[in-house]
This record gives C-alpha cells, sequence and structure tokens, in this order.
C-alpha cells in the first residue's frame, strides 16, 4: 500500500465520520462543501475534516482509495458513503440521520 493509501486508511479508519473537502468546516472552498458541513452540521455529529487544498497527494489520492472522481466525499465507519448529491437525498430521505444513529456515531459536543 503506498503511503497516500495508507494515510487515508488511517483517516477513515480511526474515526466514525471524515470528510474530505475544499477548505475547512468554517471556511468550506466551494459550495459542494459547504452543503457537505451543513448536512453534517444539521445531522448533529463530530466529524473529523480533511482539506484537499492543502494536500495534494490525499487530493488525488481519495479520488482512487474511493474510486470516486469528485470531492467532497464522505466516510463513515471506514464505508464510503458518497459526495454532496448523495449526502443532501440521503439526508432529504432521512436516510443518512438513520445511519449515522445505526452506526452510533458519536454526537457533536
Amino acid at each position: 500500500m503506498s503511503d497516500v493509501n495508507s494515510r487515508i486508511s488511517s483517516l477513515v479508519n480511526d474515526n466514525d465520520v471524515v470528510l474530505f473537502m475544499k477548505g475547512t468546516p468554517l471556511f468550506p472552498q466551494c459550495g459542494f462543501s459547504s452543503r457537505a458541513v451543513a448536512i453534517l452540521d444539521h445531522c448533529g455529529v463530530a466529524y473529523e475534516s480533511v482539506d484537499v487544498l492543502q494536500d495534494m497527494e490525499i487530493r488525488q489520492g481519495i479520488k482512487a482509495y474511493s474510486d470516486w472522481p469528485t470531492i467532497p466525499q464522505l466516510y463513515v465507519k471506514g464505508e464510503f458513503v458518497g459526495g454532496s448529491d448523495i449526502m443532501m437525498e440521503m439526508f432529504e430521505a432521512g436516510e443518512l440521520q438513520q445511519m449515522l444513529d445505526e452506526q452510533q456515531v458519536a454526537k457533536a459536543s
């Protein structure tokens, strides 16, 4: 496994919820990342964020890791969930909150 894959794997597996995004939760750098943060904040869960703009290896590596071409990308309990469109669809259907509850994801403090 390459160094970038092992770094991504550690991030994904060491945190209940990880959002790979452009920017930070306080200063998202694209509308899709902003929407993803708003959804997670509304769900009230604790999550780790990774700013792919600060690390080009992660930015390219996450696309190969998930076999998904766009960012943001959401992982819950080590499993790839999807990007902001999928997050929005799941959120609107109540499926995202249900999944987070079923996975017993920690609430934001």
